[in-house]
């Protein structure tokens, strides 16, 4: 292919509305342009790399047994309203009525549809094991889409459904997805974790996330040095480990506190530790007001508390809710809170032993001193309701844990019979018995893969693309298109690199060398060759590598064979 030939608008300045460094990038570099908040075009670059990315995820399903298959976007609600998510889904599904006035929506996830083409189709377990997959668009109407690729409306997704006749298939089927997970990443040239998580809507009681190592990762996990345990951070158990010595109790005291409302402001004032400063954040929990209490220090783990309460929202009280309690914002506590409204209050487990303690006093401008559990305030529930943080003890060893920032690129779940059941998806067993069958799902962000492959690896200049996913391996260039010496030698050795096979981009315009150099580097090919000076003087050609910066010289008879076996060992 040639660049003229190319359709490539790369951009020299950084889009306003980009945040996310993949955003940038992938606007800048040509390969995406946005159509509206989520929703983006793949251009020809763009393409490329994502349907290497799919060749990639094709092959090591097909090796683990996985028979690919097309779903339709668009659903019918009545599938929805068999399981019961068609309530409970939440305003992220896009709904939709055809002329009839039937309801539909646009796929966010399809457990519904594949359910129910399995209860149509399969009724004996010798049928069984059974892997479905395809690669198909998604639609989920994100509040505040963002980061280009990395949350949007629509997207890419490979989904693969596994159907057993009992728990101990499931197990095969999981692992079989967990090791061809591992594969396509590893495949895919990123660096990647897999994590414990949490299942979130999806369902399901075991789940593991893939995540992709990056500084501007958007969740973090959670790993020990010592053993093999790794866990997204929603997902990490917290255990009290610190003192049981229970303190004498103070004389509470309302303490006047202006203009403090943070837990900072609080500990400033007063010259004491955040440590000794009582959390209060007010939720609203599938409509219910619940309030959870942490340390000062410490931060609410949401997804924790969603799981506790078996509750399918939670949204954390705005300002003008607060007022309407009769509560100011930045001076809410514990103490009195019963009297005033009905509320479930949730304190995570260090909070039981937090004494003395200061909290909000539901006041504008004051706090309790002496805060003590059980005489000045009760809690329905004492539980793990708090993030982890770097050094908590590693659930499995004790050892202290380490935290890094991911993205999370793929999501694999033991479902169970948690939709089978619902839609009366059963099988025949060995007895004549008719049951249901176990069911496991297993996703991966293709879109997402490909963004989290630029936040992962890029430098002031551009892209840094694994070898097995960029848009092209190999771009060529004459210093000089116009010089026919020169021009005529690009076009030999382009010949040869098609006939050897070599992914190559021939950039053929009639532009300065200092252009088609930045470009090179923006859009992030592996190998840049270049026709100059040398050619003409030594018979030498230049072979600049992206990734390292490393240049070499070669003959122009050398020059294939040499690409082929260097590009082929980065790929491995």
């Amino acid at each position: 292919m040639r660049v003229t030939q190319m359709f490539i608008p790369t951009l020299r300045e950084v889009p306003a509305e980009a945040d996310a460094i993949s955003h940038q990038l992938l606007l800048r570099s040509g390969m995406v342009r946005k159509v509206a908040a989520g929703i983006y075009t793949l251009l020809p670059l763009g393409n490329r790399v994502v349907r290497k990315i799919e060749e990639i995820v094709r092959a090591e399903m097909e090796r683990a047994g996985g028979v690919e298959l097309l779903l339709p976007i668009v659903q019918p609600a009545e599938l929805w309203h068999q399981t019961g998510r068609w309530d409970v889904y939440g305003p992220e599904m896009f709904r939709l009525k055809d002329r009839h006035g039937r309801d539909f929506c646009l796929g966010p996830t399809h457990e519904e549809l594949i359910t129910h083409l399995f209860s149509q189709e399969v009724k004996s377990y010798r049928q069984l094991p059974l892997l479905l997959y395809q690669i198909n668009n998604k639609y989920r109407d994100e509040r505040r889409p963002r980061f280009g690729l990395m949350r949007g409306r629509e997207f890419i997704m490979k989904d693969l459904y596994s159907f057993d006749k009992d728990e101990d298939g499931l197990a095969v089927s999981y692992q079989k997805m967990y090791d061809a997970y591992s594969r396509v990443f590893s495949r895919c040239g990123l660096r990647f974790r897999a994590v414990e998580a949490d299942a979130g809507a999806i369902g399901g009681d075991h789940s593991h996330e893939f995540m992709v190592i990056a500084d501007t990762g958007e969740a973090e996990l959670t790993y020990c040095p010592v053993c093999d345990y790794a866990s997204n951070v929603e997902k990490t158990p917290c255990h009290y480990h610190g003192s049981e010595e229970k303190e004498e109790a103070g004389v509470l005291q309302l303490e006047a506190t202006p203009k403090a409302r943070t837990v900072e402001d609080v500990a400033s004032y007063l010259q004491l530790d955040t440590t000794k400063v009582l959390k209060s954040l007010f939720y609203k929990v599938d409509g219910k007001l619940v309030v959870v209490l942490v340390r000062g220090d410490r931060l609410v783990n949401e997804v924790k508390v969603l799981n506790y309460l078996n509750a399918n929202h939670l949204e954390i009280a705005d300002e003008r809710e607060m007022d309407d309690l009769g509560i100011p914002m930045g001076f809410a506590g514990p103490v009195g809170l019963c009297d005033r409204t009905a509320v479930t209050i949730l304190g995570d487990m260090e909070t039981q032993h937090l004494y003395n303690a200061v909290a909000g006093a539901n006041k504008k401008g004051y706090h309790y001193i002496n805060v003590n559990p059980g005489r000045d305030y009760q809690v329905d529930y004492y539980g793990d309701f708090r993030v982890a943080v770097e050094g908590d003890p590693c659930p499995h060893c004790g050892a202290g844990l380490k935290v890094q920032r991911g993205i999370e690129v793929g999501h694999i779940f033991k479902l169970g019979t948690k939709y089978s059941e619902a839609m009366g998806a059963t099988i025949l067993d060995e007895q004549g018995k008719e049951k249901p069958v176990i069911m496991g799902c297993y996703g991966i962000g293709i879109t997402r893969t490909m963004a989290a492959a630029v936040e992962q690896s890029y430098d002031q200049d551009g892209i840094i693309w694994p070898v097995s996913i960029a848009p092209f391996e190999v771009v060529l260039m004459a210093v000089n298109q116009r010089d026919p010496q020169l021009a005529g030698y690009a076009e030999e050795l382009y010949k040869r690199f098609v006939e050897a096979g070599i992914d190559v981009l021939f950039d053929d315009r009639n532009e300065r060398p200092g252009v088609k150099f930045k470009d090179a580097d923006l859009i992030g090919y592996p190998a840049r060759v270049v026709i100059g000076k040398k050619m003409l003087s030594d018979g030498l050609i230049e072979i600049k590598w992206r990734s390292s910066g490393e240049i070499t010289y070669k003959k122009m008879d050398e020059a294939a064979a040499y690409l082929q076996e260097t590009l082929s060992s980065m790929k491995s």
